[in-house]
């Protein structure tokens, strides 16, 4: 589609009009699902290459020849790595080592090491078994000499696999550090000119300390190296601004000025468009100087979207359906839903480019084309074999003086099957309505003006309600928040047609619909489409129901993304999973004003509300959804979740018309609540745990004593637990509780929502906007963070900051 536009003001305008936020972490890109989904992990989008949200490489590139001078906008163009010293996983690699502490200097080359054992990298346990020596101590120090020919290197790579924290030194000099980390596959660093200056020909030391204090182990190290691109021009960027389906950025090209718009229809309100596993990204250019100028823009897609490892073969081939042409790039070997776990990649199914014929022409390239192109102009020949392989758009157009030139092209991805449900492989839901990913490319061509204009109407009246919720920093946050949260989900057609909506639990564990991240996530969906909620808990339901699971309280989860074939996580959270599932069915029931979907479960509800209140009151030692923080016996927040759970019950008996049922189970809620408070209570605030009165956490679950209009707990508990947190916040957020300085942003908005006084929730959500646009750690928005340096403890892309939008939830309920 090829438009000519008036120049006016409008065209570097038009995207602030609804502008919503211009710094995250990192910027989506294309947002679908776990595994299609491509993020920028810099402030400027020619700064760094395109990612997937696990941090591996899935390069886009974008370049633009103005006349006879090309400039990059999009992505960095990264030659392979060439081996300097093979990692242990390529080839198991010689290495001494020691699990004693070795003493001061170990890293240092005339250190004495003749007394350190000799064995073969990798060094681990657990994971995929494949160490090549076994590892069982708390720690490791690790020496590897290594011979170069030539020291004259352009860009030294540092290949690494650690579990868990783990330090670098080459030649005696640090190169590489993390603490709370860890990696389950290789990884690339790009090491800078101070570090590579420390190698020489002839003999070299890497040495590496990695601590294990419990669960999996592993170390393994390599040396790449790669060749630097020169002559390279890189596009001033002048702006970017995120809107809930959009990511839009402005470019200066010489005399030409280039808008960049990424638009990932996600409405969860339309199941078509949520589903539908395609982007588009549209170049808008115009003239600055008022004259004329030949243009030709290049966007290209690495075959690295459709593959897991860098070493996977791919084929791509091209294909046309009427007027739309595409190419087609996938593994060669094809094992779908071969693959099961969190830092992975999907390697089945297919990426395709797409684009109008008349508009726009469609060529495989290698990294020397790009690189060509970038230098001299021209793509040039096809490059070899291991050059890196792309699927390349290229829109060419004589820009007049006074006229904006405007195409648009589709990114898609057909993954065949996308999950296996007990046993069953289950299509994506777009295939019920499109059929085929050809029909699909075709309607959505077809359909992208009125695509476009629904999620501008979506942007900006989401941003409108949110202002009025919240204010404008809280609206941010659910900018933030909206597409990484349904992206971390897949749409999914049950046998029957039923909505499946299971979410990966991303960088965590990789789990399958785990009751404890879908609780955090609900707000969203409740607000937006409660059918996606009911997707998430009713498989729940009948994994219990149909006797896969028989204990008297809810699975963790049913399996590991993307094999839901029954719990796989190792311990259960017995008081947490049932109090969860009854607040959302009771949440459901409220957005439906109606108890259709609770009748229906009626006798599993009661046997979990059994269980609570026998186990409910005075937890025993066990895990809450922040087990991260580890087991917690008398845990007051986890308490109120059972209590508010067994009122919700209550709640849904009465409007079921069970008046003898709701007030006996009213009846324990109520007075349970009352012993909370005189466990609970610590003066000035509530306990973390009920033995412990120098202790305090946010209780954040008590929001839904709120929400669902229960009154439980007076308002002298909300009053005072407010007045307490708004005395322990640091720079970036108020703690999770008083043993560490980290938090949950998802859990800080749902603790924000108990204050009755708007500048109070203002002053409690604050620092989270400022944790979003200062911290250090640049990767989709992390959910656990630490409070005084505003870096990221763990996780990362998660669904949970669907949570963000519990405070519009409120205001939406409260007008109805």
């Amino acid at each position: 589609m090829r438009k000519f536009l008036l120049l006016a003001p409008l065209f570097m305008l038009c995207i602030q009009l609804h502008s919503q936020v211009g710094k995250m972490p990192s910027y989506p890109l294309i947002t679908h699902d776990p595994y299609f989904s491509i993020w920028s992990f810099s402030d400027r989008l020619n700064e760094t290459t395109t990612r997937h949200w696990t941090g591996a490489e899935q390069s886009l590139i974008g370049m633009i020849k103005v006349d006879n001078k090309v400039y990059k906008f999009m992505g960095d163009i990264t030659f392979p790595t060439e081996t300097v010293l093979s990692t242990g996983q390529n080839q198991p690699a010689e290495a001494l080592y020691t699990e004693t502490d070795p003493g001061e200097g170990w890293m240092r080359e005339e250190y004495e090491d003749s007394k350190w054992q000799k064995g073969k990298m990798p060094f681990g346990k657990g994971w995929d078994e494949d160490f090549a020596t076994p590892w069982n101590s708390k720690q490791i120090w690790v020496r590897r000499t290594f011979e170069l020919n030539d020291a004259n290197i352009e860009q030294l790579i540092l290949q690494l696999r650690h579990d868990d924290d783990v330090e670098v030194y080459i030649n005696g000099f640090p190169v590489y550090s993390c603490t709370r980390c860890y990696l389950g596959r290789i990884k690339e660093y790009k090491l800078g000119d101070e570090i590579k200056k420390n190698l020489r020909k002839g003999k070299n030391l890497i040495a590496m300390k990695c601590i294990n204090p419990s669960g999996n182990a592993w170390l393994d190290v390599g040396l790449g190296k790669q060749k630097l691109p020169k002559n390279m021009i890189n596009a001033v960027q002048t702006g970017v601004n995120v809107t809930a389906t959009k990511t839009t950025y402005q470019f200066t090209c010489g005399a030409v000025g280039l808008e960049l718009e990424f638009l990932s229809p996600l409405l969860a309100d339309n199941l078509d468009l949520l589903s539908r596993p395609l982007s588009y990204i549209n170049t808008r250019i115009k003239s600055l100087d008022k004259k004329a100028h030949q243009t030709e823009i290049q966007i290209s897609l690495s075959d690295q979207v459709a593959k897991n490892e860098n070493a996977q073969e791919t084929l791509t081939s091209w294909g046309e359906i009427n007027n739309i042409q595409y190419l087609k790039t996938g593994v060669k070997e094809q094992k779908i839903l071969g693959k099961k776990g969190d830092d992975l990649r999907i390697d089945w199914g297919y990426a395709y480019l797409a684009a109008e014929k008349k508009n726009a022409a469609l060529t495989p390239t290698s990294t020397s084309m790009l690189m060509q192109f970038a230098e001299q102009g021209a793509l040039g020949k096809t490059g070899e074999k291991n050059d890196g392989f792309f699927s390349t758009a290229v829109i060419e157009r004589s820009l007049q003086p006074n006229a904006a030139s405007e195409q648009m092209i589709m990114l898609a991805y057909d993954d065949i099957y996308s999950i296996q449900y007990f046993g069953k492989n289950l299509e994506p839901w777009w295939k019920k309505i499109h059929g085929n990913i050809d029909r699909l490319m075709e309607n959505a061509h077809a359909e992208y003006t009125s695509i476009k204009k629904s999620c501008e109407a979506f942007d900006k009246k989401m941003v409108a309600d949110a202002v009025a919720a919240g204010g404008k920093e809280y609206a941010e946050l659910c900018v933030a928040a909206y597409r990484q949260s349904l992206a971390a989900h897949k749409l999914v057609r049950g046998e029957n047609d039923e909505v499946l909506f299971p979410q990966k639990e991303n960088f965590s564990n990789g789990s399958i619909w785990t009751v404890d991240v879908t609780y955090p996530s609900a707000p969203l969906t409740l607000l937006y489409n409660v059918a996606l909620l009911k997707g998430m808990v009713e498989p729940l339901f009948q994994y219990s129901e149909k006797g896969g699971w028989t204990k008297p309280f809810p699975a963790h989860d049913l399996g590991t993304y993307p094999l839901a074939n029954g719990q796989t996580y190792p311990e259960d959270m017995p008081v947490e999973e049932a109090g969860n599932m009854m607040l959302m069915a009771a949440a459901i029931c409220k957005a439906e004003k109606k108890t259709d979907y609770v009748k229906q479960h009626w006798a599993t509800l009661t046997q979990w509300v059994d269980f609570l209140v026998k186990d409910g009151l005075d937890p025993a030692n066990q895990l809450c959804t922040d087990d991260f923080a580890g087991h917690l016996a008398r845990n007051a927040n986890l308490s109120m979740k059972a209590i508010v759970g067994i009122g919700s019950y209550a709640q849904l008996a009465m409007n079921m018309g069970d008046q003898e049922t709701g007030k006996k189970f009213r009846t324990i809620a109520e007075r349970y609540a009352a012993e909370w408070i005189k466990l609970a209570d610590a003066g000035d605030h509530y306990a973390l745990t009920f033995d412990n009165r120098d202790s305090w956490s946010q209780k954040y679950n008590l929001v839904w004593d709120k929400l669902l209009d229960l009154q439980l707990f007076p308002a002298s508990v909300y009053e005072k637990e407010i007045r307490h947190y708004l005395s322990k916040q640091n720079a970036y957020g108020l703690p999770l509780d008083s043993r560490k300085t980290y938090t949950k942003s998802d859990w800080i908005l749902w603790t924000a929502t108990l204050a009755k006084q708007a500048d109070d929730f203002k002053a409690l959500i604050a620092p989270v906007h400022r944790f979003m646009i200062e911290t250090p750690t640049r990767v989709p928005l992390s959910d656990w963070h630490d409070t005084v340096t505003g870096a990221k403890v763990g996780f990362q892309a998660r669904s949970v900051v669907g949570g963000y939008f519990i405070k519009l939830l409120e205001q939406h309920w409260n007008k109805k």
